[in-house]
């Protein structure tokens, strides 16, 4: 008995011993990132109101010219239920937190031409081919470093498709994720303005498998096209006819068990094993919304040169690797709830004054919003590689995510995916960048109220006469503008047919913003805006006075 009890205690000493060995590991790794980067991991340094972008700090009008820009209807309109955020009246004025009048980001101030000017073409070249994710053997560099008990995202995307978009291991095996092309979202997301960029979309394991517990990829397609249709809230063409008696589903919501390739968004189920956890109730399904565990991955690169093609193509390197999960199962009503609580706050105080926004959460699991995500990510650190984002720096991804009418579920780029059936098509959603570019690609169409349907790029460059919202972007003002400010009519008519005319920058301006952007990385001062601007940008207040207007009269916002 006494032997029975030493041995218990010695096991749980032991374990006690490695759980405190493992805490000292990350404790160190932690401690390690922060004195090479000069950086603080708990501590907010700069401001708690990162998740205001700098973007939002742009002057819409300009007195001397008698002119009024609005780049702010991209993000700030009416959601689309179940989002229930409208914030369109941001569109009308600078209704900031009093801690966030001062402009934070001092970066967009700073005139980077001297560093910029010291580095040459062929370094930055080099420098961006080089990447930070894999080793030399092809293993993820992050998943290697990471200590052992860490909590978050241990990326284990190897970024290899096969020609459906599905990322496989160095074995062959499906990870579960896989990439899709997508309309870039306006203005400073957009290649020109400083960054290559894709995004990958994983459902839980469940989705994958058939009834049997078994992967079976069809069943896989056949799910991610069931949440496609469910997220737009519109039919979607599968790639080949679906029998609806092998699932029992009714995919085409018509009653009948026939054979379709469509896709109904008021399909009632979905297919495989997650059929059965739907039933059980262990899982959801509801229009616009994602199932639970839908996880996102968003690598942000830096601009490389193709010179068989002679236009941009994404680098090796990642400037970013941003990752979202969706850990909670929200009602509309818990969402219609959440979105109100801001109104009813302000009510209470008798002021529509905007209060500061905390994110509970940390660096290490992420920080969540509260529909039900939360969001993590990794940044370069000052010798190139990547690092775990500091809280402060993870809080700048959340207003994007969190407040905005603009978003489909908090997110960008699903609702806003190629919707081409087949793959000879140029619009093939269901592959990487690597695979198929962006060139040649017709301009979407968008509907407004009161303005109907509209090219959405030229509407965009019509109501902002610019490339972005800082309007510093000269080269497209060059192209698409006249010195006299007028639109291009030729050009708009050329970019309904390739919205690459307007989303690919030159070479020599791609070269000028990668070199920019390493600057910041040398500084390690995200915390003080990631914009890759090398002169100082001269239509961003400083200071927001109270109760500025924007002087945009004419809001735009979807019917």
């Amino acid at each position: 008995m006494r032997s029975s009890i030493k041995i218990k205690l010695l096991l749980f000493v032991l374990s006690c011993s490695s759980l405190f060995s493992d805490s000292v590991k990350k404790q160190t790794y932690i401690q390690t990132l922060e004195a090479k980067n000069s950086i603080s991991y708990e501590k907010i340094i700069n401001t708690r109101a990162a998740y205001i972008t700098p973007m939002c700090y742009t002057k819409t009008s300009d007195k001397e010219e008698a002119k009024v820009f609005n780049p702010c209807y991209s993000c700030h309109t009416k959601g689309k239920i179940p989002n229930y955020y409208n914030d369109s009246h941001l569109q009308e004025v600078y209704n900031f937190p009093k801690q966030a009048m001062k402009n934070p980001f001092t970066n967009l101030f700073k005139d980077k031409r001297k560093e910029v000017g010291v580095m040459s073409d062929s370094y930055i070249l080099d420098y961006v081919r080089r990447s930070n994710y894999f080793t030399d053997e092809g293993d993820i560099l992050l998943s290697q470093e990471l200590p052992d008990t860490w909590k978050g995202y241990r990326p284990d995307c190897y970024f290899n498709f096969d020609d459906e978009g599905f990322d496989q291991n160095k074995n062959g095996a499906y990870t579960g994720w896989r990439a899709f092309r997508y309309f870039p979202f306006l203005g400073t997301f957009w290649p020109t303005n400083g960054s290559t960029d894709d995004v990958l979309i994983r459902l839980d394991t469940l989705f994958t498998q058939d009834e049997n517990n078994t992967f079976d990829k069809e069943v896989y397609k056949l799910n991610l096209a069931i949440v496609e249709a469910l997220v737009k809230q519109k039919e979607i063409t599968f790639d080949f006819p679906v029998d609806e008696r092998t699932y029992g589903v009714d995919i085409n919501a018509n009653g009948i068990a026939d054979t379709s390739n469509i896709i109904s968004p008021k399909v009632r189920s979905y297919v495989g094993l997650a059929k059965w956890y739907l039933k059980a109730e262990k899982i959801h399904l509801a229009p616009g919304l994602f199932p639970e565990n839908t996880e996102f991955l968003h690598s942000v690169r830096y601009l490389d040169w193709d010179e068989k093609k002679d236009l941009i193509k994404l680098s090796a390197r990642m400037k970013e690797l941003r990752y979202a999960k969706k850990t909670t199962w929200k009602t509309y009503g818990e969402i219609q709830r959440a979105a109100q609580s801001e109104f009813w706050e302000a009510q209470a105080l008798e002021s529509l004054e905007a209060r500061i926004a905390l994110f509970r959460g940390n660096y290490e699991e992420g920080l969540r919003n509260e529909i039900g995500w939360k969001y993590q990510g990794f940044i370069e650190d000052k010798a190139g590689g990547l690092r775990p984002q500091t809280h402060e720096e993870t809080i700048s991804c959340m207003g994007c995510h969190s407040h905005l009418g603009a978003t489909t579920d908090s997110t960008f780029a699903f609702a806003r995916k190629f919707e081409g059936v087949h793959k000879d098509q140029n619009d093939h959603g269901w592959n990487h960048w690597s695979q198929k570019g962006l060139k040649g690609m017709n301009e979407p169409k968008v509907e407004y109220k009161k303005y109907g349907k509209q090219y959405e790029y030229s509407f965009y460059l019509h109501n902002n006469h610019s490339g972005n919202e800082f309007r510093n972007n000269d080269e497209v003002k060059e192209i698409f503008f006249d010195s006299n400010g007028s639109i291009n009519e030729s050009m708009i008519d050329a970019l309904h047919d390739d919205i690459s005319l307007l989303l690919f920058p030159s070479q020599r301006r791609a070269l000028k913003l990668n070199k920019a952007y390493k600057v910041i990385v040398e500084e390690q001062s995200f915390m003080y805006g990631r914009e890759s601007n090398v002169k100082v940008m001269e239509n961003v207040y400083k200071e927001i006075k109270e109760g500025l207007k924007t002087d945009i009269e004419n809001m735009i916002v979807r019917p």
